[in-house]
């Protein structure tokens, strides 16, 4: 079931709503690959710099991965699993670390990286000294530009990679006939064979191994050149076009991956059959494919905070500016980029984002570029529902369904359990033991997280088929739990053990514990929505009183001596060897989950807010994203405009002595450092959730505006039971709401301190200004 309709499906061609105001642009070429601008299509990707003389488009396929199929699970783990138990129970945390450590832990210790596919060049050796020169993203279009003056001939190159046709194409243009003239080859990476042949130029490879474990997916490039007018050669591996008029080049990537079971695919016929494709195609016909596709998902949510004081300076010169003199159009244009990467990274059919979408140009990133689900995968995907891109979420779901399948085989060894687990990370492999080490591994509730998504879904679509097809993933996801919790000694409490709150330690050098809070809240959420799903689908109803009489057990929240909320079972915080840790993992209870509410909990309410004072502003990007999402929570605007700001902080690529705190590179690529993908879906998701709060039963509008956006307007945000919402507001104050429902209820619509109900019609729009609300 496709959720959100394209508003235009039925356009071959579109006039952007906002010519200027969505691009990003600068006048310079990108120096290194954190300048460069991204494209993709959720299979492939592309970094352009821009080049003069010398063009580098860096090159990603989203199943490229080291290693082959592999079983991280530990055989000696279950059998280590009581005296680990009896050790972290008895206070002897370290005792039980080295134990966990030398038994529990995945083999080999870390995952599989994700790793690049090498550079296309493109050389210009005559186009030395140039003027005007011009290179943008037009995130309305999906297509990124390069234009330039050299020697009285004004040259353009425009990009975007097709998901219709499931390619990379160029076009080079010049405004006098017979100028184009270039060299293109393949640079790649080791163990990479190159050559040419006509008009096409080929690069082939292997992935490569990785901890001991062979590389074995081959991958297959194919660049073919389509010229009006002029000469195309090959020779030396490279092909030459010299004195054409125009020229189309189409590019194609594929691997031999299937699945994380199976590398056994044929990556040349692959990348040759999307190649043939294309190139039987007219360059107006891929582009119209590729707009009408691009923008029928764009085109769902509009941003408007304000005009720019800024309008005709470059996106690097806005970025420097922005701290002195806040630009309200760029935090709007940033909340775009979000969804642009979100759409350019993950699609159906295809993998979900990793730690870097899908751009990367190393074989071994920084953390493997990997699925980190403590945090930083999920924090990918929420502006999925909220923000018109519900089927973006796809990848995500089918990995959670394989996660699902390995992670069976995980609880059993780990565990003795039913049911399935995944730990803090995984990779294309679908790997679910602990790896890396007790601080960061040693956390068991990573599958219970993703499974949230399955169930939010849900509540933001009411797609019943969905929720049938994810209810098995659900529902053994919560069995393990029934299996896998222990009673805690002291108030017979269910708890997960052992444990650890995402890579934070509670006493100098001690991570391992027994029912951290973020566990018990994550496991509250899953045995909430996998009864709740059984009910719905009125099945299971001895499951649904397992799981209700074990959530009741549960170990409720305390707020601690500081008036916090704590972070562990027991009161640790002021213990904590770092105070102000990047991770707030025991604020997930107020988002994304929804168990803190201002008028439900009001006591926990203001114990989170004093634990996220406690814990301060500073953070990597994502940490910074995550508390933006926090103050929105919390109904605090000017707070998390504050954090907004520094979110937005420019940093210099080229600074080799900055070690953290946010902001963005000049392409707006997210700094953690180095750079993280999920610190742009963060700020995104943190956008709409200033604008928007539909988390505890009724739709609250504008709950926290800041001051800095007076006046603005936005379309198309999603709410949950299906409703689709448009705002606009001046003075601070709002002018008008529009809901569109999807089903017929009545709703409960909350605007400051007032509230009005309405009764839907399923598709007819309701008209809503502040003379409708009536104060409390």
């Amino acid at each position: 079931m496709q959720e959100n309709a394209p508003h235009n499906a039925n356009k071959t061609s579109m006039i952007p709503r906002h010519p200027n105001t969505l691009k990003l642009w600068y006048d310079t070429p990108a120096k290194q690959w954190i300048d460069a601008l991204p494209i993709g299509n959720g299979r492939i990707g592309a970094m352009l710099f821009g080049g003069v003389t010398n063009e580098r488009i860096a090159l990603n396929e989203l199943t490229l991965w080291a290693g082959r199929p592999h079983d991280y699970d530990a055989p000696e783990a279950l059998t280590a699993l009581p005296e680990i138990r009896r050790l972290v129970f008895a206070g002897q945390w370290l005792e039980a670390q080295a134990l966990c450590d030398e038994k529990f832990m995945g083999k080999p210790l870390k995952q599989m990286p994700y790793q690049t596919m090498g550079d296309l060049r493109l050389l210009f050796p005559e186009h030395k000294e140039v003027t005007e020169y011009r290179r943008e993203l037009d995130l309305e279009t999906a297509v990124a530009r390069v234009v330039y003056k050299a020697d009285g001939v004004t040259y353009s190159r425009e990009a975007f990679i097709s998901f219709p046709d499931q390619v990379l194409v160029v076009r080079l243009v010049a405004d006098q006939p017979g100028k184009i003239a270039f060299t293109a080859r393949f640079d790649g990476p080791p163990n990479s064979e190159t050559g040419a042949v006509g008009k096409t130029a080929w690069m082939t490879g292997t992935a490569a191994g990785a901890e001991g474990i062979p590389g074995e997916t081959s991958w297959t490039a194919f660049a073919r050149i389509a010229a009006k007018g002029g000469t195309t050669q090959a020779a030396d591996g490279q092909m030459t076009v010299s004195a054409a008029d125009t020229v189309t080049l189409f590019v194609s990537l594929a691997t031999s991956y299937n699945d994380y079971r199976d590398t056994s695919g044929d990556s040349r016929t692959r990348a040759a059959d999307y190649l043939e494709a294309a190139a039987g195609k007219r360059y107006q016909e891929l582009f119209a494919g590729h707009l009408v596709d691009y923008y029928g998902l764009f085109d769902r949510v509009t941003l408007d905070l304000g005009a720019s004081r800024l309008p005709d300076q470059p996106t690097d010169a806005r970025l420097r500016a922005f701290q002195t003199d806040p630009d309200p159009a760029l935090a709007a244009l940033h909340f775009q980029y979000g969804r642009y990467l979100l759409i350019s990274s993950s699609r159906p059919g295809g993998q979900p984002a990793n730690l870097q979408g899908l751009w990367n140009e190393q074989l071994d990133p920084a953390w493997g570029s990997k699925y980190t689900i403590n945090i930083n995968t999920e924090m990918n995907y929420w502006p999925a529902e909220t923000c018109g891109l519900s089927e973006c979420a796809e990848p995500l779901f089918e990995m959670v369904k394989e996660l699902a399948e390995t992670g069976r085989h995980t609880a059993q060894t780990h565990y003795g359990a039913r049911g399935w687990v995944a730990h803090h990370n995984t990779d294309a492999w679908r790997g679910t033991a602990p790896v890396d080490g007790v601080l960061w591994g040693m956390w068991m509730t990573g599958g219970a997280w993703l499974c949230t998504h399955l169930w939010e879904h849900y509540l933001f679509t009411r797609d019943p088929e969905a929720l049938a097809k994810h209810y098995p993933i659900l529902k053994s996801a919560a069995e393990f739990f029934l299996d896998a919790l222990v009673e805690e000694p002291a108030n017979g409490w269910l708890v997960t053990c052992p444990a650890v709150s995402p890579e934070n330690a509670h006493h100098p050098g001690a991570n391992l514990c027994a029912g951290p809070t973020m566990d018990t809240q994550i496991v509250r959420d899953l045995f909430s929505a996998a009864r709740e799903a059984a009910r719905v689908l009125d099945i299971d109803t001895d499951f649904q009183a397992q799981v209700s009489a074990a959530s009741a057990r549960l170990a409720p929240m305390h707020v601690g001596k500081q008036d916090q909320l704590q972070e562990w079972l027991e009161d640790w915080d002021a213990d904590a060897p770092e105070q102000n840790h990047r991770h707030i993992s025991h604020l997930y209870g107020l988002h994304p989950s929804a168990q803190i509410t201002k008028r439900g909990t009001p006591e926990l309410f203001a114990a989170a807010r004093t634990s996220l004072e406690k814990r301060g502003d500073a953070g990597t990007g994502w940490s910074l994203a995550w508390k933006i999402n926090h103050w929105a929570r919390l109904e605090d605007g000017d707070r998390a405009w504050a954090l907004i700001r520094q979110a937005l902080a420019f940093v210099d690529a080229n600074d080799v002595s900055y070690r953290g705190g946010g902001g963005v590179y000049a392409n707006l690529f997210d700094a953690h450092p180095p750079f993280q993908i999920d610190g742009n879906f963060g700020f995104t998701a943190g956008v709409a959730e200033m604008l928007l709060h539909s988390h505890s039963g009724e739709l609250h509008l504008l709950p926290a505006l800041p001051s800095a956006w007076p006046s603005g307007a936005v379309s198309g945000l999603g709410a949950r039971g299906g409703v689709t919402v448009s705002l606009t507001w001046t003075g601070g104050a709002m002018v008008s709401a529009t809901l569109t429902p999807r089903f017929a209820e009545t709703l409960t619509i909350r605007y400051n301190d007032c509230l009005c109900t309405v009764d839907t019609v399923p598709g007819a729009a309701i008209l809503l200004t502040p003379t409708d609300f009536f104060p409390l």
